[in-house]
């Protein structure tokens, strides 16, 4: 059996203790107090963290990279405490959807050995999009309900979950929306300026769940609810939100996630290939797009996804008042529950053993990947 051993760890829920944690084959086996020498003291200690959306790091975007690529955008991760990722791709061409999804398949079939965040499926984003909401999407490469009924199909992972962010108002979009559900797909609603009508019979189609709130769907007003008012008064609805403080400022973000509970929202990084080096100019989607002070700008004056890390909105939510409870539910589980993965999300006897240990700073001490931890 593998150990870990923390004096005075803090564990999301509960009070400060000297801790034990089991491992065996894998998954936790044994959550005890221990007196016994510690490897490590005074921590946060909670379930790793995973993110639903992210496009890339270190000069890698999904769209374009290889294995290895992926492989070093997935070990970039883990030293931010991430564990489980979904390789989030933009609207594309279909020879390279199947490029990239053999890439993802060869990664998920290699990273099982390795210390290195996850791959447990692939998100589309925005290629059923609005195209007066495209953000820094292509708009070339989008595609509506006449692809679909035409025999169009994306490309599917031999294993793993599929989710994708799509606008329900375009041709078609209420009835892919019940077909990809049917299908087993999480399907989120985004680049959208639906109205309500449109907004319930998404929901009623299957669609329970918002792509980066705020950003790329109408806002709330107080005589025009808009996407982001429907989200927020829709009690069956959650979302996830980039907590960066660029995308959404801190004291809105905070007031949305309390309004709409911290159980019903997930934390996402939306990294951009960028991430992780610096300031400076980028090619990214066929554009130039400039990075400074941590912001991203495209050619056209957008915003061109993050340069964060689930590490950073970690920081960024407890900075504004979230407790370490609070802020364990956004990384971790909510997004464990969104994506079905009843594996991992919690420190639980029988739950992978997928944890990050914070120190006071918010720096990660450890990262823990299937009971093996991650090198510094």
């Amino acid at each position: 059996m593998v150990e870990i051993t923390i004096k005075n760890a803090m564990v999301a829920g509960g009070d400060s203790m000297d801790l034990r944690i089991g491992v065996k084959k894998g998954l936790i086996d044994v959550i005890d107090r221990s007196r016994v020498q510690a490897q490590f003291s005074d921590l946060f200690v909670t379930a790793g963290f995973i993110d639903v959306h992210n496009h890339g790091a270190l000069g890698f975007d999904v769209n374009e990279a290889d294995v290895d690529g992926l492989l070093k955008v997935s070990a970039f991760l883990a030293k931010n405490g991430v564990t489980a990722w979904m390789p989030t791709l933009v609207p594309d061409s279909d020879e390279n959807y199947r490029r990239v999804i053999h890439a993802i398949d060869e990664l998920m079939l290699r990273q099982v050995e390795l210390p290195v965040a996850q791959a447990v499926g692939v998100h589309y984003e925005g290629v059923f999009a609005n195209e007066k909401m495209c953000g820094a999407l292509r708009p070339e490469y989008f595609r509506n309900g006449q692809w679909s009924a035409a025999g169009g199909q994306l490309p599917k992972l031999d294993r793993g979950v599929h989710m994708t962010t799509l606008a329900p108002e375009i041709d078609g979009g209420i009835a892919m929306i019940r077909a990809l559900v049917a299908d087993g797909w999480v399907v989120s609603i985004g680049h959208t300026r639906a109205y309500v009508e449109t907004l319930d019979r998404a929901y009623a189609a299957g669609a329970r769940h918002m792509t980066h709130f705020f950003n790329a769907m109408t806002g709330v007003h107080h005589r025009e609810i808009g996407v982001a008012g429907w989200g927020l008064a829709n009690d069956g609805v959650t979302f996830d939100i980039i907590a960066d403080g660029v995308h959404v400022h801190p004291d809105i973000l905070g007031v949305a996630c309390r309004s709409k509970s911290p159980d019903k929202v997930s934390l996402i990084s939306d990294s951009v290939a960028p991430t992780g080096l610096g300031d400076g100019e980028f090619e990214l989607w066929g554009e130039t797009v400039t990075v400074k002070n941590g912001r991203t700008q495209n050619e056209r004056g957008s915003i061109a996804g993050s340069v964060c890390t689930m590490l950073d909105c970690v920081k960024t939510m407890r900075s504004i008042g979230f407790s370490e409870l609070e802020v364990s539910q956004m990384a971790s589980t909510n997004p464990a529950k969104l994506l079905g993965l009843e594996d991992r999300g919690s420190i639980e006897i029988g739950k992978r053993a997928d944890l990050v240990g914070l120190n006071a700073d918010g720096k990660v001490a450890f990262t823990m990947i299937g009971g093996e931890l991650v090198p510094k």
